[in-house]
């Protein structure tokens, strides 16, 4: 009896595990793959930090765990949302920061926006887009707008070394 139990356990465990799989398997949940990986992060010529980009939670979900030279760090949680046909990005940081991007990808890669405030605490409207190169790099460019997307201030822009 206790081993038909465990056989059924074991069972019900594995047939979830597939189907969770299997939920992400579409072509809408690969469109970010291209950043996955572990990456040394240039900005200006100088080096900036590392990222590393995994898959996680049965390759539904993007993890991004970034470290700078400077000591700030950050991750991003990311994922295709099926109900939104969107992308979203959740940013936190050891700064305090908190940003919800969202969007999709376009012939040139992923663009994600989303409000925000500024230093003073004014709306903004950021904007991250990541660009694959044929070079095997990853160019990433956030920019801000104070004017609901008239005019864009570059934030930070970092070329993607990949490592592995």
């Amino acid at each position: 009896m206790l081993k038909k139990i465990l056989c059924s356990l074991l069972l019900t465990c594995c047939a979830g595990s597939v189907h969770a799989r299997s939920l992400c398997d579409s072509p809408q949940y690969h469109a970010f793959d291209f950043w996955v990986g572990e990456w040394r992060v240039m900005s200006k010529g100088q080096f900036a930090g590392n990222s590393k980009i995994t898959k996680i939670l049965n390759g539904c979900v993007i993890l991004e765990e970034y470290q700078a030279v400077s000591g700030y760090q950050g991750k991003s949680l990311n994922i295709f949302d099926k109900q939104q046909q969107q992308w979203h990005q959740s940013w936190t940081d050891n700064a305090g920061l908190l940003l919800q991007l969202n969007g999709n990808r376009d012939n040139n890669g992923m663009v994600l926006q989303g409000p925000g405030q500024d230093s003073e605490g004014k709306p903004v409207l950021h904007r991250i887009t990541w660009q694959p190169k044929k070079n095997d790099t990853v160019h990433q460019h956030w920019q801000s707008s104070s004017n609901n997307g008239k005019s864009w201030q570059t934030l930070f822009y970092g070329i993607y070394h990949k490592i592995q």
